[in-house]
């Protein structure tokens, strides 16, 4: 049975952010996961996620200046500085929060940017990385991401991402597969996922396109799920959506089979 965490970015947007916690329990969530916690104390998040009895999955690094549209710093020439910052602040609320898992954003260079320069950027910051979350017990995660919903974004495909980590070679590194990116940038998800299991770190999932509950659109999402389980992954799957109408409403559609709703 797949392990699903709600994404409390975008659903339950009904409720306030530290409530969102008690309403995933109750929608049947045993995992939770969010963009950036980094508005609250670590011990309002702790507190929310223990009374609710929820396991924190995943949170991004801070981004860089988010309303400047910066989407993250570890691709960043120049930014390396900002980049160690991001790091400590992510693992000092990662540990107390019970938290295993941080995704490092690349960036969006810009059109102008020497992409080889970046790349090595990308490289260095992540070897820089990687013992530091290490020494935390912290597995770190890096994100091809779509070109439309972020138009420029540094890394965009999933052997791109295997490929950059082979040259880091930390066994604490992995890629975050989101089906949801696959499918808009090159498809062919079910074997993509049997070619790279081993690196994946972490799952999320949307329909395609749109962005919605995964009963909306073209992605066979049952058909993923029970080859997620015949293969052993064992691991969360964030579902990273937007709601189409109240988020209770889309999970009394898909989500009975799964304990949800």
């Amino acid at each position: 049975m797949p392990r699903f965490a709600a994404n409390l970015s975008m659903m339950f947007q009904e409720h306030e952010f530290l409530d969102r916690f008690a309403a995933a329990s109750a929608a049947g969530f045993q995992g939770v996961e969010f963009l950036f916690p980094y508005d609250f104390s670590i011990e309002d998040v702790q507190g929310a996620a223990k009374s609710a009895g929820v396991e924190i999955a995943l949170f991004n690094l801070p981004p860089g200046d988010w309303e400047k549209a910066e989407r993250g710093l570890a691709a960043m020439p120049g930014r390396d500085a900002d980049f160690a910052e991001a790091l400590d602040k992510a693992i000092s609320y990662a540990v107390p929060l019970g938290c295993k898992r941080l995704h490092m954003m690349a960036g969006i260079p810009g059109e102008d940017a020497d992409l080889a320069r970046c790349r090595a950027t990308y490289v260095n910051n992540l070897k820089y990385a990687a013992p530091k979350l290490a020494d935390a017990g912290l597995i770190g995660l890096i994100e091809p991401i779509n070109t439309l919903d972020i138009p420029g974004y540094f890394i965009n495909y999933q052997q791109d991402g295997h490929n950059v980590l082979a040259n880091v070679g930390a066994d604490n590194l992995m890629v975050q597969m989101d089906f949801y990116h696959v499918q808009i940038m090159e498809g062919d998800i079910a074997m993509r996922f049997q070619k790279h299991q081993t690196g994946v770190g972490h799952i999320q999932i949307a329909g395609s396109p749109g962005r919605h509950e995964p009963d909306i659109g073209e992605i066979n999402h049952p058909y993923l799920f029970k080859m997620l389980d015949n293969l052993g992954y064992d691991g969360w799957i964030g579902c990273e959506y937007r709601p189409a109408a109240g988020t209770l409403e889309g999970l009394a559609r898909w989500g009975g089979d799964y304990g949800l709703g």
